[in-house]
């Protein structure tokens, strides 16, 4: 078969989302040529419409390099999707329960190039707490979700990415060092959370743990958080399994 018959088996206005369905699975950035290894239109219809997307502001394109990755806006139009749909109903429960049973303040974290941005919470009713509002954006090196995150990386994508992160000392307790921030997320990779001792604000701590797709990949973390003179490292250890049935429960939201 022509590579113009090929080309004409899939119609035009879906070519462009085959693309972003493509980069959206991925766990790592792709190539042009990779992308296209998946869908088998011409290299050169393949190139243009990333080509496209890029100018667009849909994917961003790793510098110097040629692998494409989403972009804020693609990952924003897919927020914006969840958010119409039941998960967000479902999500927002899962909030819910997890914070009566916890009485702090609960949030569910998405990473995004400048840290990890919280996109849903439910508040707590304590006259003193830590306020960290829907829109927030925090580091990923101090936090519980970031450190969640950046556990769920395989050791060789983690070490480059810590490697790459500006490590500020925001507390006495802050990781600043790659070792031993690594084997700080070594520890979080084989007991399945993290947990933030006062290392990005005096005077808070929190827990986080995964919520993965149907493949393992991390999609968000669900954390809880408060002052410390409420939160005993004893009692968010203690808690965890609330926050691994919140999961487990968002998880099964995802797949439906």
């Amino acid at each position: 078969m022509s590579k113009e018959l090929e080309e004409n088996r899939i119609p035009s206005n879906l070519r462009t989302l085959l693309i972003l369905e493509v980069i959206g699975r991925s766990d790592r950035a792709m190539t042009a040529t990779e992308i296209n290894d998946e869908i088998g239109l011409p290299k050169q219809t393949v190139h243009r419409l990333v080509s496209t997307l890029e100018k667009e502001g849909f994917l961003n394109r790793e510098p110097g390099g040629k692998r494409y990755r989403p972009s804020r806006r693609l990952r924003l139009m897919g927020a914006g999707l969840l958010h119409a749909s039941r998960f967000y109903i479902t999500r927002h429960q899962v909030l819910q329960t997890v914070a009566s049973a916890v009485h702090e303040a609960v949030n569910y974290v998405v990473p995004e190039e400048s840290g990890m941005h919280y996109l849903d919470r439910i508040d707590t009713n304590w006259a003193f707490r830590v306020q960290l509002p829907v829109g927030t954006n925090v580091p990923f090196h101090c936090t519980a979700s970031g450190k969640c995150f950046l556990a769920s990386l395989s050791k060789f994508a983690r070490r480059k990415f810590v490697s790459a992160l500006n490590l500020e000392k925001l507390t006495d307790k802050t990781f600043v060092d790659v070792d031993k921030l690594m084997e700080e997320l070594d520890k979080i990779s084989k007991q399945g959370y993290s947990i933030d001792d006062e290392e990005f604000m005096d005077g808070m701590r929190a827990i986080a743990v995964p919520v993965t797709d149907n493949s393992g990949r991390f999609v968000a973390a669900l954390a809880f958080h408060g002052p410390s003179q409420r939160l005993s490292i004893e009692y968010l250890v203690e808690h965890r399994e609330v926050l691994f049935n919140g999961s487990k429960t968002l998880e099964q939201g995802l797949l439906s």
